[in-house]
């Protein structure tokens, strides 16, 4: 019977025994069953969630020149988007520190000037790289920063996403950490998508374009909004969470196809006299992007609303030649580097020549894709390559040099 005893296992904190629960994890001198390991995890997060409040008065705040330089690293060109970038993210780093020196300081007498957030709307064209300036800034940040995608919202009680699902992301983010989630930076990429379908307002519901915007407008502008935790659909038994959003900085992105359009009509209209035929050939010469105003975003489909809640418009230029050369090779994490690297893993040294290079290049323009098709055409060249792969040891060397190699597809090893 004592030997029965000692072989008879509790969980040291519950008593409970061990044909009563899942399991039991072994300790130095006892056992946790695996309910009592799951209640002890919330309360340490919970206990962590109280203390992140301090540990966001240790932020340092990093110059705009500072921001740009590692921007540089991973985005070629694009300085103008750099900029403002840069500098809206140093200003919300400032407005952060000042709203915690007056929290922690209450008997402080507040001074008459309030710093209110300046909301981004970055237009370019695809492949031009607005979704990789996120990324690549969501690197340095030490304040809570999410990415999502606009063309899955939809109007409250339709098929889709609402738009509190925004905010959803944020707070899965800081682990539910409601001061964190209060200070962060949005990204909402493709906000063209919900522009609205006409210039005139719709008759009907436009509930994945104007009907969006307007919810849209209480996230921008700065208010309190019960976010539901899980995200998806509200329901009256559910718990929902309060998120003041007055001090998350949103910046947005689109394409805004067509709206090159929107910006000639409006400035070839204002061209009248003799001089006219020879002022439009200097305006609609390169991009027209740079000469973006809110009334050609309010003609595109935006409620003015949203756009005079997005004061700063900034552009992004298309990509030369030389500049998508230098996005195959030149940046930390360049498309060529990274077969290089996949290839350094099986011992090959992968060796691409100039022409080929160009010749990736001048595919990718012609099929208007920008950036975003250079890993494609890539992929398309390298993929015979890499299934061919020899044993490690055998081949030393994998040379691509000739175009006309590559549209036979055919590779010369050395």
């Amino acid at each position: 019977m004592a030997n029965e005893k000692e072989k008879k296992r509790v969980c040291s904190f519950c008593g409970r025994d061990e044909s009563d629960v899942n399991f039991l994890i072994s300790g130095y001198s006892g056992y946790i069953c695996d309910e009592c390991a799951t209640r002890a995890s919330e309360y340490v997060k919970e206990f962590y969630a109280s203390v992140h409040k301090s540990e966001i008065q240790e932020l340092q705040l990093i110059k705009p020149k500072e921001i740009k330089a590692f921007l540089d690293e991973y985005v070629i060109e694009q300085d103008e988007a750099k900029k403002y970038l840069s500098v809206a993210v140093y200003n919300h780093y400032k407005r952060i520190n000042d709203a915690l020196k007056h929290e922690g300081h209450k008997r402080q007498k507040k001074d008459d000037v309030e710093l209110e957030k300046s909301n981004i709307l970055l237009v370019g064209p695809t492949g031009t790289g607005k979704t990789l300036l996120a990324r690549s800034i969501a690197r340095l940040l030490n304040v809570p920063f999410v990415i999502v995608d606009a063309t899955v919202l939809t109007e409250a009680g339709y098929v889709g996403e609402d738009v509190e699902s925004i905010l959803s992301r944020l707070l899965q983010e800081t682990d539910y950490n409601v001061e964190l989630a209060q200070r962060g930076i949005v990204f909402i990429d493709e906000v063209d998508k919900i522009a609205r379908k006409g210039d005139n307002p719709s008759i009907t519901r436009d509930v994945s374009g104007e009907g969006v915007q307007q919810a849209l407008l209480k996230l921008l502008e700065g208010s309190i909004v019960n976010v539901p935790p899980q995200g998806g659909r509200k329901h009256p038994e559910q718990k929902l969470i309060p998120v003041d959003t007055t001090n998350i900085l949103f910046i947005c992105g689109g394409a805004f196809d067509g709206i090159e359009k929107k910006i000639a009509q409006r400035i070839n209209t204002q061209v009248v006299g003799y001089g006219a035929q020879k002022n439009r050939s200097v305006i609609e010469n390169d991009d027209l992007l740079k000469y973006i105003t809110s009334q050609d975003l309010k003609a595109y489909g935006l409620i003015p609303e949203i756009v005079g809640r997005m004061p700063v418009v900034t552009y992004l230029h298309p990509l030369s030649k030389e500049a998508m050369l230098d996005i195959l090779v030149k940046p930390k994490n360049a498309i060529i580097k990274q077969y290089r690297k996949l290839f350094a893993m099986d011992d090959v040294k992968l060796e691409i020549d100039r022409p080929v290079l160009e010749f990736i290049v001048d595919t990718a323009l012609e099929y208007g894709l920008g950036a975003r098709g250079l890993r494609s055409i890539c992929e398309e060249i390298m993929v015979e390559a890499m299934y061919d792969i020899p044993p490690k040891g055998s081949v030393k060397r994998i040379t691509i040099a000739d175009v006309e190699e590559i549209k036979r597809r055919k590779f010369t090893r050395q």
